[in-house]
């Protein structure tokens, strides 16, 4: 009796606690089925072992709230349940996440610190970039490789008692500008005690050979200002003179004087000289010849020269002339230069390698104005002459009537005794 009395005791005192703990639930509002049983049903992990968040870190959201289909949205706590949600969904086989996809669903790339041997690059905003410096030249002729033209060398002699260069100068030719004292004083190019060796009417046999004969034993250069019709007649020599180094000009096709009659009224016929000497010599070279050009007696009409300057072609006087044509003995020759030369200090000189006596006066001349402390200044045209097709044609009608004159001299003359 005692037994059934304490059962009828405790089920009274269990009906009337879940009694009071409905009344409660009523009053404070529902209760779910899992959180009652939270709190009557000990976890299986001790309280001890349980993560506990840090402090005043955001509390994440239930599980049941989690939108798979929303990844991040800014927030700490949905990057979480986002990535709790894919791991669940890539637990089953037919959702695998390849590691892109992976990468793309995670939090958003953080900046990584660059290594140590590349440094940031700063964006320029609408700056124009300055030009890279230009190499700066160097001495004795070396140059950086990306510079546009090199610098012109003096090749070196091998005669240790020779006169040779001291210098090689540039004539840009655009224009028409004219060179020489006598009758143009704008250009002094020249230090003190530098010449320049010009040679007009040639090229001719005999003369013009010793005259490069005696430069080439020098390692000296000179401007040679050549007659078309001279040209064609010996062309073998002016071909030599070209392979010797020097620099040809031109000097008319029949050295007619252009300030008189007819061609200082016939300026056509005055072009027709310029230009048939020109081309002639061009021809007889085989090859481009220096812009430049002398006058026949130094005349120089206006007219032409405005012609020669619209072709880009300069003018050239003197500044000594050595009046070499008439004299006959080569040490007359030397005296008129030495003495003019040694009266002026520098210049342009004058001079015919048509004359005999000039071409026997050069190996002493030479010596001479070595011994005298002078040096040789080689001129050089920057751009060659281009001769004119029409002028071509009436060069070459000047030879029509030997056309057939094309078998070598030594199979049509032949000599049978002597």
């Amino acid at each position: 009796m005692r037994a059934v009395l304490i059962v009828v005791g405790t089920l009274l005192t269990l009906g009337l606690a879940g009694f009071g703990m409905v009344a409660a639930q009523h009053a404070s509002g529902p209760m779910s089925l899992a959180a009652l049983a939270a709190r009557f049903i000990p976890p299986s992990t001790p309280p001890a072992a349980q993560a506990q968040p840090p402090a005043g870190a955001p509390v994440q959201a239930p599980a049941q709230t989690v939108q798979t289909g929303q990844p991040g949205q800014g927030s700490e706590g949905n990057l979480a349940a986002s990535r709790m949600a894919r791991s669940q969904i890539a637990a089953t086989p037919n959702n695998p996440v390849t590691p892109v996809a992976e990468k793309t669903l995670d939090q958003p790339p953080q900046p990584q610190p660059l290594p140590a041997s590349v440094a940031p690059v700063k964006l320029a905003e609408n700056t124009p970039t300055a030009p890279a410096p230009a190499p700066a030249e160097t001495g004795g002729g070396n140059t950086n490789a990306t510079a546009a033209a090199p610098i012109k060398t003096i090749p070196a002699c091998d005669k240790p008692d020779a006169l040779g260069l001291s210098r090689v100068v540039e004539i840009d030719t655009a224009g028409g500008p004219a060179f020489g004292f006598e009758h143009f004083k704008q250009y002094d190019f020249l230090r003190d005690k530098e010449v320049v060796l010009t040679f007009d009417d040639g090229p001719w046999p005999e003369n013009t050979p010793m005259v490069l004969r005696a430069l080439t034993d020098n390692c000296a250069k000179g401007t040679f200002f050549e007659i078309g019709e001279h040209a064609v007649w010996h062309p073998e020599i002016a071909k030599q003179v070209a392979e010797a180094g020097m620099t040809i000009g031109s000097h008319t096709w029949s050295h007619k004087d252009l300030a008189r009659n007819p061609y200082a009224s016939d300026l056509e016929q005055a072009k027709q000289e310029i230009e048939m000497g020109v081309s002639a010599v061009h021809m007889a070279v085989g090859g481009p010849i220096a812009s430049f050009f002398r006058f026949p007696d130094l005349q120089h009409p206006a007219p032409m020269m405005s012609y020669l300057a619209e072709r880009n072609i300069a003018t050239f006087s003197t500044d000594i002339d050595s009046f070499d044509f008439k004299m006959h003995k080569p040490e007359q020759v030397v005296q008129s230069v030495m003495t003019k030369l040694q009266k002026r200090g520098k210049g342009i000189i004058l001079m015919h390698d048509f004359q005999h006596a000039t071409a026997e006066a050069m190996p002493e001349l030479l010596r001479q104005l070595k011994a005298g402390g002078y040096k040789v200044v080689h001129m050089v045209s920057k751009d060659p002459v281009t001769p004119l097709p029409k002028y071509d044609d009436m060069v070459k009608a000047k030879d029509k009537l030997s056309v057939t004159n094309t078998r070598p001299e030594n199979s049509v003359v032949r000599t049978i005794g002597e």
